[in-house]
């Protein structure tokens, strides 16, 4: 049996083709991410998720991941699940009543638990902790809670317990925090020219006040004053010195996907870039075959400290509250007036 290659992989469409299947079961990625393009109807998706699953070798189990926000990146929507808030809708409750945007915040992330885990997708994208600046650009935007880093750690705490309580994932975005990029680094990578301090203060304190969460997803963000050549994804800088050190995040550290354009080279140099300076995973999103057998040439097994945080993650799944879920769905009806 092959070990798992240190990767997260995308899905191409609706059902998986007989190349996808082949690549799953001879590569073992440790997990998959679905997105918009593969969500037809409810039985579809947990035909697609069961297939994924059914590549994966032995007993290990495959989490599946997904962007289920609210707000602009929900990609399961309606009528399979309902619209929810975005983020910065939650801020809003918050800053009307902290006890009531707090209290919102859980039961949303309570319902995607609730929504996902029917198809068996166990980890979602959530929550985002970034916290933007005047004049970033909007790849962030209402994604955010707010643009002070008290109340967006406040409410992010409060949705990755929500998410727990039901038995889903969370992974926490972007590490060390993407609030000031002027660029969208889907398209161009962002250069952030402020002092550590300003950044110790303002955008890694989210990440720092939640470093023992499991799972974080890196920021495409050049951060000159640490490393003024790569983004934190290809930064052995900023990952060593600052998500791992003066943050101390020692949980499982995934890229951002690895084919937005904020990465430079091939998609097997953006790779070797991202597994050789201290990411656990590769993340590549789009499901496009020439990509994903780039990437995976390049990818490394998973092993060694990846290999132990990635034991954390997989011993946490399956731990599910006994909430109700249409009294839950009531009591956060109630407070969305606030909205």
């Amino acid at each position: 049996m092959s070990e798992s290659k240190a990767v997260i992989l995308g899905v191409g469409g609706l059902e998986l083709t007989v190349e996808e299947r082949a690549l799953y079961r001879d590569i073992q990625p440790w997990g998959f991410i679905l997105f918009g393009r593969n969500i037809g109807e409810a039985s579809q998706i947990s035909d697609l998720v069961a297939s994924l699953r059914d590549t994966v070798h032995g007993e290990r189990h495959a989490p599946v991941l997904i962007d289920q926000e609210g707000g602009r990146v929900q990609r399961i929507r309606e009528p399979i699940c309902p619209r929810y808030p975005s983020g910065t809708d939650l801020g809003n409750i918050y800053r009307a009543d902290r006890d009531k945007g707090l209290r919102a915040a859980w039961l949303m992330s309570r319902l995607h638990a609730f929504d996902l885990l029917k198809f068996g997708i166990d980890v979602d994208c959530l929550p985002v902790l970034d916290v933007p600046i005047e004049g970033a650009s909007d790849v962030i935007g209402s994604r955010a809670y707010g643009k002070n880093p008290a109340i967006v750690t406040e409410i992010g705490r409060a949705a990755a317990e929500g998410l727990k309580a039901g038995g889903v994932l969370p992974v926490m975005k972007h590490i060390p925090g993407h609030g000031r990029g002027m660029a969208d680094s889907h398209h161009e990578l962002p250069v952030v020219d402020v002092p550590v301090e300003d950044l110790k203060a303002h955008d890694f304190a989210p990440f720092k006040a939640l470093k023992d969460e499991l799972m974080g997803m890196s920021a495409h963000v050049v951060y000159s004053a640490i490393d003024p050549t790569a983004p934190a994804t290809t930064s052995r800088k900023v990952i060593e010195e600052i998500i791992r050190g003066y943050i101390g995040f020692d949980g499982l550290l995934m890229s951002d996907d690895s084919s937005m354009n904020a990465l430079k080279g091939t998609l097997g140099e953006r790779a070797r870039a991202i597994a050789g300076n201290g990411c656990d995973i590769v993340l590549h999103c789009n499901g496009v075959m020439a990509e994903m057998l780039q990437v995976v040439e390049a990818a490394k097994p998973l092993e060694g400290k990846a290999r132990e945080r990635a034991r954390r993650v997989e011993a946490a799944f399956g731990k599910v509250d006994a909430s109700d879920e249409a009294a839950i769905r009531a009591e956060f009806a109630a407070l969305l007036p606030a909205v």
